[in-house]
Protein backbone atom coordinates (compact mmCIF):
# COMPACT_ATOMS: atom_id res chain seq x y z
CA UNK A 1 0.00 0.00 0.00
CA UNK A 2 1.29 3.77 -0.52
CA UNK A 3 2.02 5.32 2.15
CA UNK A 4 2.17 9.24 3.24
CA UNK A 5 3.40 10.86 6.39
CA UNK A 6 1.68 13.75 7.90
CA UNK A 7 3.81 16.20 9.18
CA UNK A 8 2.11 18.55 12.05
CA UNK A 9 2.52 20.49 14.77
CA UNK A 10 -0.44 20.95 17.22
CA UNK A 11 0.15 25.04 17.15
CA UNK A 12 -0.08 25.13 13.69
CA UNK A 13 -3.89 26.50 12.32
CA UNK A 14 -3.43 24.84 9.35
CA UNK A 15 -2.95 21.54 10.43
CA UNK A 16 -6.46 21.65 11.93
CA UNK A 17 -9.04 20.95 9.10
CA UNK A 18 -6.16 18.90 7.95
CA UNK A 19 -5.97 16.60 10.54
CA UNK A 20 -9.62 16.72 10.34
CA UNK A 21 -10.16 15.39 6.92
CA UNK A 22 -6.80 13.40 6.31
CA UNK A 23 -8.13 10.00 7.30
CA UNK A 24 -11.38 9.36 5.25
CA UNK A 25 -9.34 10.93 2.54
CA UNK A 26 -6.48 8.61 2.63
CA UNK A 27 -8.77 5.58 3.21
CA UNK A 28 -10.70 6.29 0.11
CA UNK A 29 -7.32 6.96 -2.26
CA UNK A 30 -6.10 3.71 -0.38
CA UNK A 31 -2.88 5.15 1.05
CA UNK A 32 -1.64 4.37 4.43
CA UNK A 33 -0.95 7.34 6.47
CA UNK A 34 1.90 7.84 9.24
CA UNK A 35 0.95 10.82 11.46
CA UNK A 36 4.14 12.72 12.43
CA UNK A 37 4.37 15.00 15.27
CA UNK A 38 7.10 17.68 15.40
CA UNK A 39 7.95 21.24 17.21
CA UNK A 40 8.17 24.31 14.35
CA UNK A 41 9.82 26.31 16.58
CA UNK A 42 13.14 25.59 16.37
CA UNK A 43 12.84 25.32 12.53
CA UNK A 44 11.29 28.90 12.68
CA UNK A 45 14.68 29.84 14.49
CA UNK A 46 16.40 28.64 12.09
CA UNK A 47 14.64 30.92 9.68
CA UNK A 48 15.70 33.59 12.47
CA UNK A 49 11.82 33.92 13.57
CA UNK A 50 11.38 34.00 17.13
CA UNK A 51 6.85 33.49 16.59
CA UNK A 52 4.81 32.44 13.93
CA UNK A 53 5.45 34.21 10.85
CA UNK A 54 1.36 35.07 11.25
CA UNK A 55 2.65 36.87 14.71
CA UNK A 56 5.28 38.85 12.49
CA UNK A 57 2.94 40.01 10.38
CA UNK A 58 -0.01 41.27 11.00
CA UNK A 59 -1.68 41.52 7.88
CA UNK A 60 -1.28 37.59 7.22
CA UNK A 61 -2.56 36.88 10.36
CA UNK A 62 -5.47 38.56 10.23
CA UNK A 63 -6.10 36.87 6.81
CA UNK A 64 -5.07 33.69 8.45
CA UNK A 65 -7.93 33.64 10.63
CA UNK A 66 -10.68 34.75 8.46
CA UNK A 67 -9.41 31.89 6.05
CA UNK A 68 -9.47 29.39 8.91
CA UNK A 69 -12.88 30.04 9.68
CA UNK A 70 -14.09 30.15 6.28
CA UNK A 71 -12.05 26.16 5.78
CA UNK A 72 -13.84 24.96 8.78
CA UNK A 73 -17.21 26.57 8.09
CA UNK A 74 -16.94 24.24 4.48
CA UNK A 75 -16.26 21.50 6.37
CA UNK A 76 -18.67 21.93 9.03
CA UNK A 77 -16.16 21.95 11.74
CA UNK A 78 -16.20 23.80 15.12
CA UNK A 79 -13.79 27.16 15.12
CA UNK A 80 -12.98 29.66 18.02
CA UNK A 81 -9.86 31.80 17.33
CA UNK A 82 -7.84 30.84 20.64
CA UNK A 83 -6.80 33.91 22.85
CA UNK A 84 -3.19 32.51 22.62
CA UNK A 85 -1.31 32.16 19.48
CA UNK A 86 0.92 30.13 19.19
CA UNK A 87 0.66 27.82 22.46
CA UNK A 88 3.12 25.70 23.32
CA UNK A 89 2.40 22.26 22.24
CA UNK A 90 5.23 20.14 23.53
CA UNK A 91 2.97 18.21 26.23
CA UNK A 92 0.64 17.23 23.36
CA UNK A 93 3.17 16.78 20.78
CA UNK A 94 4.90 14.08 23.74
CA UNK A 95 1.30 12.57 24.53
CA UNK A 96 0.99 12.19 20.76
CA UNK A 97 4.41 9.58 20.50
CA UNK A 98 2.88 8.07 23.36
CA UNK A 99 -0.40 7.44 21.83
CA UNK A 100 0.40 6.80 18.50
CA UNK A 101 2.69 3.79 19.16
CA UNK A 102 -1.27 2.47 20.67
CA UNK A 103 -4.11 2.52 19.21
CA UNK A 104 -5.69 5.59 20.42
CA UNK A 105 -3.44 8.41 18.75
CA UNK A 106 -4.76 9.58 15.54
CA UNK A 107 -8.05 10.03 18.20
CA UNK A 108 -5.92 11.96 21.01
CA UNK A 109 -4.15 14.10 17.81
CA UNK A 110 -7.81 15.06 16.59
CA UNK A 111 -9.28 15.73 20.51
CA UNK A 112 -6.03 17.87 20.83
CA UNK A 113 -6.96 19.99 17.61
CA UNK A 114 -10.82 20.82 18.17
CA UNK A 115 -10.11 21.72 21.60
CA UNK A 116 -7.83 23.88 20.57
CA UNK A 117 -8.93 25.76 17.35
CA UNK A 118 -12.68 23.98 17.55
CA UNK A 119 -13.26 25.18 21.46
CA UNK A 120 -10.29 28.30 21.97
CA UNK A 121 -8.79 26.22 24.67
CA UNK A 122 -5.39 26.95 25.87
CA UNK A 123 -3.30 23.19 25.31
CA UNK A 124 -0.48 24.41 26.81
CA UNK A 125 -1.77 24.14 30.38
CA UNK A 126 -1.56 20.39 31.91
CA UNK A 127 -5.34 20.51 32.84
CA UNK A 128 -6.79 20.31 29.17
CA UNK A 129 -4.18 17.73 28.07
CA UNK A 130 -5.37 15.62 31.19
CA UNK A 131 -9.38 16.33 30.08
CA UNK A 132 -8.37 15.31 26.52
CA UNK A 133 -6.94 12.19 27.93
CA UNK A 134 -9.99 11.28 30.26
CA UNK A 135 -12.39 12.08 27.46
CA UNK A 136 -10.68 9.51 25.77
CA UNK A 137 -11.12 7.15 28.24
CA UNK A 138 -7.36 7.13 29.12
CA UNK A 139 -5.43 7.41 32.60
CA UNK A 140 -4.27 10.56 32.23
CA UNK A 141 -1.77 10.63 34.81
CA UNK A 142 -0.06 7.44 33.56
CA UNK A 143 0.04 8.43 29.92
CA UNK A 144 1.30 12.05 30.77
CA UNK A 145 4.14 10.46 33.18
CA UNK A 146 5.26 8.32 30.00
CA UNK A 147 5.28 11.57 27.83
CA UNK A 148 7.30 13.57 30.15
CA UNK A 149 9.75 10.40 30.07
CA UNK A 150 13.41 10.22 29.44
CA UNK A 151 12.49 7.89 26.91
CA UNK A 152 10.21 10.08 24.71
CA UNK A 153 11.57 13.41 25.49
CA UNK A 154 14.47 12.42 22.91
CA UNK A 155 11.81 10.89 19.98
CA UNK A 156 10.37 14.21 19.75
CA UNK A 157 13.79 16.06 19.11
CA UNK A 158 14.59 13.14 16.87
CA UNK A 159 10.95 13.77 15.15
CA UNK A 160 11.88 17.63 14.42
CA UNK A 161 15.17 16.98 13.73
CA UNK A 162 14.07 15.06 11.04
CA UNK A 163 11.50 16.72 9.81
CA UNK A 164 14.08 19.55 9.39
CA UNK A 165 16.42 16.77 7.12
CA UNK A 166 13.71 16.65 5.04
CA UNK A 167 13.31 20.23 4.43
CA UNK A 168 10.08 20.90 5.94
CA UNK A 169 9.27 24.30 6.96
CA UNK A 170 5.74 24.68 8.00
CA UNK A 171 2.76 23.17 8.74
CA UNK A 172 1.18 21.14 7.95
CA UNK A 173 3.63 18.91 5.53
CA UNK A 174 3.10 15.66 3.16
CA UNK A 175 5.94 13.26 2.25
CA UNK A 176 5.57 10.56 -0.49
CA UNK A 177 7.45 7.04 0.15
CA UNK A 178 9.84 9.26 -2.72
CA UNK A 179 10.61 12.42 -0.59
CA UNK A 180 8.19 14.52 -2.33
CA UNK A 181 7.27 17.35 -0.08
CA UNK A 182 4.08 18.70 -0.08
CA UNK A 183 3.27 21.69 2.70
CA UNK A 184 -0.27 22.97 3.34
CA UNK A 185 -3.90 21.55 3.98
CA UNK A 186 -4.69 22.77 0.55
CA UNK A 187 -2.38 20.72 -0.88
CA UNK A 188 -3.57 17.49 0.87
CA UNK A 189 -5.61 16.03 -1.90
CA UNK A 190 -2.44 16.30 -4.13
CA UNK A 191 0.07 14.89 -1.84
CA UNK A 192 -2.46 11.71 -1.94
CA UNK A 193 -2.95 11.72 -5.90
CA UNK A 194 1.42 11.88 -5.33
CA UNK A 195 1.34 8.80 -3.06
CA UNK A 196 -0.54 6.90 -5.57
CA UNK A 197 1.56 7.14 -8.36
Amino acid sequence: MPTLDFWFDFASTYSYPAAMRIGPLAAASGVSLRWRPFLLGPIFKDQGWETSPFNLYPAKGRYMWRDLERICGALKLPFAQPELFPQNSVLAARVALVALAQDWGEDFCRAVYGAEFGAGRNIGEPAVIEDILQGLGQDADAAIEQAQSDATKPLLRAQTEAARKLGIFGAPSFVTADGELFWGNDRLEAALAWAKK
